[in-house]
């Protein structure tokens, strides 16, 4: 079974899922999110994956991440979700612009290093769009 068929049939065990669950409790069937966790495997796997429709993948390696984002289209949605180093948060942020989600922070500490981080690469791409701007005129 190929990568398309897997992630079909891994959709469906968990719309299944929400659907018996919805209705065990008498509520609505709630939106799940798959998250594909592409550790370890090939760009050509993800790149797979994704022209099978799929937009969520989840990385525990920063460099990982950092080394495959590029090599995906811009739509790819990011999820971080091994343990985060302090040291790498900075890394993380600016190596990887469609990171929707850091699935684990462990530490104030490290809440206000991502913080940080996020808020200067948001300055830095101010001012590229400003450059940019000055430049056209």
């Amino acid at each position: 079974m190929g990568i398309p068929e897997q992630l079909r049939a891994v959709q469906d065990k968990v719309q299944a899922a929400a659907a018996t669950r919805a209705a065990t409790h008498k509520t609505a069937e709630a939106p799940v999110r798959l998250v594909a966790v592409s550790k370890t495997k090939p760009v050509e796997d993800l790149k797979e994956a994704y022209d099978a429709g799929h937009r969520h993948f989840g990385e525990n390696y920063v460099q990982e991440l950092v080394d495959k984002s590029p090599q995906l289209p811009a739509d790819v949605q990011w999820h971080f979700i091994g343990h985060l180093q302090g040291n790498k948060v900075g890394m993380l942020v600016k190596g990887c612009p469609g990171l929707v989600c850091l699935e684990t922070i462990d530490s104030e500490k490290l809440a206000r290093g991502v913080d940080k981080a996020w808020k200067e690469q948001e300055q830095e791409q101010e001012q590229e769009q400003e450059q940019e701007q000055e430049q056209e005129q």
